[in-house]
């Protein structure tokens, strides 16, 4: 306490002191005085009754006409009411419709609660059926396990691992597409399903261009089958989920998410990694992070549906977020004959070449004897016997610069037009230089025959 409040406490104020005189007053006076305080409360209550409720007075008989009157106008008002209320309906002011509710009559916080739950029901929907596709779609992609053998006396270790998808199950067999370099130099592989079994499996046919391949297993521990979508409406900014094994079975069956990042990507691909680039594949772009083991893993839609088949990244210390999928419906035609045939038909020349600008200079002056204009286009290295290129004439060290209106700078030009735009059995007319002379020719394609070309370092078959 301080002493402001000690003293407050201590300043009580003085008793009144009563005077002699009043003490000595008459008893008449007292009496008086008592009436006094009776007559005033008495005054002091009737007044609060009548403030609260109003004491009623007796009637006089003149009053009666001003009460009928009182009635009358009452009905009137009435009346009146009821007009005004049957304007404000029939101008729909005010509305009885009990199915909506009226502006009028539903406030701001009502409408707000409302929307605000549904958005909320649709979003929990959403998300119960994307985990249910999710769920469903991860029983059918698998491990795929890359066992090699040094040598005759050792026993196959895993050489590499990767992922795959079951896409059909037929006659007691499992087929399952996965890319090339995933079971590439195999020994022997296994597939791991998505319940922990363990399967041996075949390789039934690969395709190094496209970077697909196909294997069969026993189906009898199969319980799912992957259901394949389209890749051809797909949409930048579409919902796109990569499923797969990354870093191996330690994190099997892991799930990212991202979006259609890009479409009909024009990407590169030295496929026999022969520090020359081979082809050019047409993939889709997706944020989803796609990490090494994921290769072969499925790319699905928000359904569910497999939309591509993923097979690469950029893997570079400034690069994040760039990963890449094998359109599903360019696969699937590819996937089919892997099954049938063991490798993808495509248009065959029958030739092995380099590019023009791999040569020397001293060569291209003192064998080819080009004219200076002519600076881009494939030189033959080899033309293999019977083949198309043989029977329409062309020759080692012939330079082809076109094929049909089509500039030829490079095999994966020359690859990427008959691959994209023929097929076996189109005619072609190939323009090319032998020893500085302007020639063409035409040529029918053919399917790829058993003779091969022999391999240099830098020479590429077609």
């Amino acid at each position: 306490m301080n002493r402001d409040n000690d003293q407050q406490y201590n300043d009580y104020p003085e008793e009144p002191q009563h005077d002699s005189h009043y003490e000595q007053e008459p008893s008449n006076s007292n009496e008086a005085y008592r009436r006094s305080e009776q007559k005033e409360e008495t005054q002091t209550y009737g007044h609060a009754i009548q403030i609260d409720e109003p004491v009623k007075q007796p009637q006089q008989p003149k009053q009666k006409s001003k009460s009928w009157t009182s009635f009358i106008s009452g009905i009137a008002g009435g009346i009146l009411v009821l007009a005004i209320v049957a304007v404000l309906v029939f101008t729909n002011v005010i509305s009885f419709n009990s199915d909506a509710a009226s502006p009028s009559t539903m406030g701001t916080d009502n409408i707000s609660t409302t929307t605000s739950s549904n958005k909320t029901l649709a979003a929990e929907t959403s998300t119960k059926n994307l985990t249910s596709a999710i769920q469903s779609a991860s029983a059918a992609v698998v491990g795929v396990e890359n066992l090699q053998q040094a040598d005759l006396f050792s026993e196959s270790q895993e050489a590499g691992s990767g992922s795959g998808v079951i896409y059909k199950k037929e006659d007691g067999k499992a087929y399952v597409v996965t890319n090339n370099h995933v079971v590439e130099g195999a020994s022997s592989l296994e597939v791991t399903l998505a319940n922990g079994e363990t399967e041996k499996a075949t390789l039934l046919g690969t395709d190094e261009i496209s970077d697909l391949a196909v294997l069969e297993i026993d189906g009898t521990n199969v319980d799912a089958v992957a259901a394949f979508g389209t890749s051809d409406d797909l949409t930048v900014g579409q919902q796109a989920i990569a499923i797969g094994n990354p870093l191996g079975s330690q994190f099997a069956g892991s799930v990212t998410q991202g979006i259609i990042s890009g479409l009909d990507r024009s990407v590169a691909v030295d496929s026999n990694n022969d520090g020359t680039e081979d082809w050019v594949s047409e993939v889709l772009q997706t944020d989803a992070a796609i990490n090494p083991g994921n290769s072969g893993g499925a790319l699905i839609n928000a359904n569910g549906e497999v939309i591509g088949i993923n097979s690469m990244k950029i893997a570079q210390e400034e690069v994040e977020g760039i990963g890449f999928a094998i359109p599903i419906d360019a696969a699937k035609p590819l996937i089919n004959q892997l099954e049938t045939s063991g490798k993808v038909e495509r248009p065959y020349i029958g030739i092995g070449a380099i590019s023009l600008d791999q040569v020397p200079q001293a060569s291209k002056q003192r064998t080819l004897n080009l004219p200076d204009d002519v600076t881009a286009g494939v030189v033959l290295a080899q033309v293999v016997e019977g083949s198309a290129a043989a029977e329409a004439g062309l020759e080692q060290y012939d330079v082809i610069t076109k094929i049909d209106d089509q500039d030829i700078t490079s095999m994966v030009d020359l690859r990427s037009y008959l691959y994209s735009d023929k097929k076996i059995g189109d005619e072609v007319n190939v323009t090319y230089y032998r020893d500085g002379s302007k020639e063409s020719a035409k040529l029918t394609l053919t399917k790829e025959q058993a003779t091969e070309v022999t391999n240099s370092a830098e020479q590429q078959q077609q």
